[in-house]
């Protein structure tokens, strides 16, 4: 019975072990097949109803494909295809004022119903591939002012196409567009139909890639333009721009302020100094034409005159009339004298005195000598007599005109070219400067 006793326990541990080595291999073979399934890219089966989905869209678009001819417009002789638009200014700028054209980064969306290409299926907006587009009729939209017109292409076309089962289209595209300047700012729209909606353009708050311009704000449009082909609607966007006067005011304006205030050195000048003044006129006038020049090429080419057109034209005036104004003391000063209306007091006074020589008289300065015949009888007599030389000139009754004094000229312009000079740029900042922009809304044409 020991014996008995001791086989069973040996053998009840040995069957033991082997079920604990068995749930081990199980277990290994399980993490291989998980295994197995991660490197090999294993997936699970899709579901029957993703695989419904797919198919029951495949046989809507090919059955809404099958005749369709996108060469002829929906509701073609029934009624009119209204066609809305929608604009999202991402980056707005820069701005040429040389060219007269401005840069902008825009999605372009339009949205239309077309009955052709209603459905019924499980959803009720079905994103399309952009391929799709070229299948469909899309409007002949385009930009009415637009030069150039970039359609962006990494990685794919930037092209959405959404399809909604009652037949309405949402066709949106990305463009980087070159737009010329002009008083009215149209995008042509189609030769149909343009909803006028308030929110129709946007810009990005972050948007703005102006450097000399800040962008106020926009209105929206429309209006009706007639040809010889028919009538066309236009949605018109007017962006209001309000120049950055910083810019200028260092490269323009303090120059031409700086220039004037040199011009008007010369008035401090002695009126003699004829080189000094020379060079002040001449070089301020040229330094004004410079500045205009060079400032004109920066603007565009416009018949009107602008802000700061009127202000070097105002500041070319006054260096020009400091020119003038030298050249006008200038006449009436003399090398010898210059009279300035005030008279000088006769300062020559004549004495008398006498200086005895040896038989010679001097009468004002000249010398002349005489020979006295000597008698051995007589006694010789030697006498001299002389007139004092005066100092001075001979100056007449009624006294003479004073040399080098201040002209009234100079005098006056002293005071009258600066007081000017600031009324004009104190009317001319509180003018411009100040005055508010107002956003003014068209109304739309018909």
């Amino acid at each position: 019975i020991g014996l008995l006793s001791i086989c069973f326990f040996f053998l009840l541990v040995a069957y033991l072990l082997l079920f604990k080595a068995s749930l081990l291999s199980l277990r290994e073979l399980n993490l291989f097949f998980l295994l197995h399934r991660v490197v090999t890219g294993h997936r699970e089966p899709i579901p029957d109803d993703s695989k419904d989905n797919i198919t029951i869209f495949t046989r809507i678009l090919d059955r809404l494909l099958d005749g369709y001819d996108n060469r002829l417009r929906p509701g073609l002789g029934e009624s009119v295809t209204e066609v809305r638009t929608n604009i999202y200014v991402t980056s707005f700028g820069p701005v040429s004022d040389t060219d007269m054209e401005y840069t902008i980064d825009v999605f372009f969306r339009q949205s239309w119903r077309d009955e052709r290409l209603k459905f019924d299926g499980p959803m009720q907006v079905l994103p399309l591939n952009n391929l799709l587009a070229s299948k469909i009729w899309t409007p002949d939209t385009f930009f009415h002012n637009g030069k150039k017109s970039v359609a962006h292409n990494m990685t794919t076309p930037n092209k959405l196409l959404r399809l909604v089962d009652n037949g309405t289209l949402l066709y949106t595209m990305r463009y980087d567009l070159v737009v010329s300047m002009m008083a009215l700012m149209h995008v042509e729209i189609n030769q149909y139909c343009c909803a006028d909606d308030e929110k129709s353009v946007s810009v990005a708050p972050d948007g703005s890639r102006l450097n000399q311009y800040d962008l106020l704000g926009h209105v929206i449009g429309k209006e009706t333009i007639s040809s010889s082909t028919g009538e066309y609607v236009v949605m018109t966007t007017y962006f209001h721009l309000k120049r950055k006067i910083g810019y200028f005011v260092i490269q323009t304006y303090l120059p031409c302020i700086m220039t004037v205030i040199l011009s008007q050195v010369s008035f401090w000048l002695n009126r003699e100094s004829v080189p000094a003044r020379t060079v002040f006129g001449v070089t301020t006038v040229l330094t004004m034409t410079t500045l205009s020049i060079s400032a004109r090429n920066s603007l565009p080419k416009v018949a009107y005159a602008t802000a700061m057109d009127w202000f070097m034209a105002v500041c070319y005036a006054f260096v020009f009339s400091a020119l003038i104004e030298f050249a006008t003391v200038n006449y009436f000063t003399k090398r010898s004298w210059a009279w300035d209306g005030q008279k000088e007091p006769r300062r020559a006074t004549s004495t008398l005195g006498g200086k005895k020589t040896n038989n010679t008289f001097n009468i004002v300065g000249t010398t002349y000598s005489m020979s006295v015949a000597k008698d051995p009888g007589l006694t010789t007599v030697s006498k001299s007599i002389r007139l004092p030389k005066m100092d001075g000139e001979y100056v007449p009754e009624g006294g003479r005109k004073s040399y080098n004094r201040v002209s009234k000229v100079d005098k006056i312009s002293r005071i009258i070219f600066p007081v000017l000079f600031f009324i004009f740029n104190l009317a001319y900042w509180a003018t411009y400067v100040n005055r508010k922009p107002t956003i003014n809304r068209s109304s739309p044409q018909k």
